[in-house]
């Protein structure tokens, strides 16, 4: 498995795994000091929110989610215990609405003293609006979810929260949001996260090579497969919009959140065979400009180098990554997919398409 980073000598890596401790400690010292609020989370039954909700209410805060009611407001996880489920199904609470209107959510909030916007969901600023003049009144923070989607492409990696941005990006809105919630006056906090994993992603990132792992096929991979890339587990992500919560340090800023490693496409492959209990796949790499894959993916990241620095959250916010990619990985597929669990079946048409060019076999032996 391909991982890019120098390697420590044992002092400094000793001294590494203190500084994480001691951030750890910091950021738990500094949750339990954060009397407890009424929070506002805008969607919460899909992903990143499932975890999120669960820690806040954790922690003793009133969360109250906002969703369209289409689908059940809370359901048992796999770290959840009967007991602790129940415990948060009896406490988050639940409006019901659809965000797109702007009226309806104005009368559905005014007046209802939310301190904290948790905004996991949005993806444009005219979304924001509404909450910011219902709830001006009472609110104290404004989180929101962004994207590292949104900086320019450059030469200089990794991503740091000063880049410049691309004003033409398809996550234009979440830029748009971020501008919007700098100029309201209230104290606003953005989180731009890379690639995002984790039990129950509603991304085919890890699934992506799950899928193809479990039917013993080769994996394809665009160019080298030396392209640089950054996952970061969305427990870990939890605890970077929890370090936010209360943190003076966190107020008008923007943080990067990953994982603190960076890995190669290839490396990746082998990484999620050796969390699914695996033989290291086959890799077979090929020429995206050769392929008319139409609206279908090969493969389920951009292909580039991506990845950003998380420096500054570990600085300012006490917090650091729990997960290395491999753990993280293993309790991905042990809680998700390794239970027969995945949100789209798999399309093995792109991968057929290269592998046949290349002369290859759909499936390989398992050893």
């Amino acid at each position: 498995m391909q991982t890019v980073r120098g390697s420590k000598p044992a002092a400094a890596q000793r001294n590494a795994v203190a500084a994480r401790r001691g951030r750890a400690v910091r950021l738990a010292v500094q949750c339990k000091a954060v009397e407890p609020k009424k929070i506002l989370m805008m969607g919460g039954t899909r992903f990143i929110g499932l975890y999120l909700a669960r820690e806040l209410v954790a922690q003793g805060h009133e969360v109250t989610l906002y969703t369209r009611g289409k689908k059940a407001i809370t359901t048992q996880i796999a770290d959840d215990t009967d007991a602790s489920y129940a415990k948060f199904k009896g406490a988050v609470k639940h409006i019901a609405g659809d965000r797109q209107d702007s009226d309806d959510v104005v009368a559905k909030l005014k007046g209802s003293g939310f301190q904290v916007v948790y905004d996991i969901n949005g993806r444009e600023a005219v979304e924001a609006e509404p909450l910011l003049k219902a709830l001006k009144p009472s609110l104290e923070q404004y989180i929101y979810c962004s994207s590292a989607g949104v900086y320019l492409k450059s030469d200089q990696m990794p991503h740091r929260e000063e880049d410049a941005v691309d004003p033409k990006s398809r996550h234009k809105g979440k830029l748009d949001t971020e501008e919007l919630l700098a100029r309201s006056g209230v104290n606003w906090t953005s989180i731009r996260p890379v690639y995002i994993y984790g039990p129950l992603n509603y991304n085919p990132v890890e699934e992506h090579f799950f899928h193809r792992i479990k039917a013993g096929r080769p994996i394809v991979v665009p160019g080298s497969g030396m392209q640089v890339t950054q996952l970061g587990h969305v427990k870990d992500l939890s605890d970077a919009f929890v370090a936010c919560l209360g943190n003076p340090k966190a107020a008008r800023q923007v943080f990067n959140i990953s994982g603190e490693r960076f890995v190669t496409f290839d490396g990746l492959a082998k990484a999620c065979a050796k969390a699914a209990g695996a033989p290291e796949p086959e890799i077979v790499h090929f020429n995206p400009k050769e392929f008319d894959f139409g609206k279908k993916k090969a493969f389920p990241m951009r292909d580039q180098h991506f990845f950003a620095s998380v420096d500054k959250a570990q600085e300012l916010l006490g917090w650091t990554p729990k997960f290395g990619l491999v753990d993280g990985l293993k309790d991905s597929y042990a809680k998700d997919f390794g239970r027969g669990q995945f949100r789209k079946a798999a399309d093995f048409e792109p991968d057929d398409m290269v592998l046949a060019k290349a002369g290859k076999k759909k499936t390989v032996v398992m050893a």
